[in-house]
């Protein structure tokens, strides 16, 4: 298991009218995050790869320092989990055509 720390700009583009007075980070733009920093930390790309799992149980916002856990399976599949302060925000998992180790 591999562990990453990425803080989430206070002025992140993405939380701007997402939502006003209470903003919170896309979902979306936090599993393309965390899956860009664990293409940089294995030093290869994971494209093509087919998202199997990705739920999000906690908001993640501006200013955020998340915590990305991974792990690479025989199966070329990588689960990763992305906490702030304990709290998951993001559990997923996706299957790459060729899965580097970890």
């Amino acid at each position: 298991m591999a562990t990453l720390e990425q803080r989430i700009a206070a002025d992140h583009p993405a939380a701007q009218g997402h939502f006003p007075g209470n903003p919170v980070i896309p979902g979306a733009v936090l599993l393309s995050e965390a899956l860009r920093l664990i293409e940089a930390a294995l030093g290869a790309r994971l494209a093509p790869y087919r998202i199997r799992r990705a739920k999000f149980p906690h908001p993640a916002r501006p200013g955020d320092r998340l915590v990305i856990e991974f792990s690479s399976s025989a199966r070329r599949s990588i689960r990763f989990a992305c906490a702030v302060n304990g709290a998951a925000v993001l559990v997923g998992e996706v299957e790459c055509s060729d899965t580097p180790a970890t």
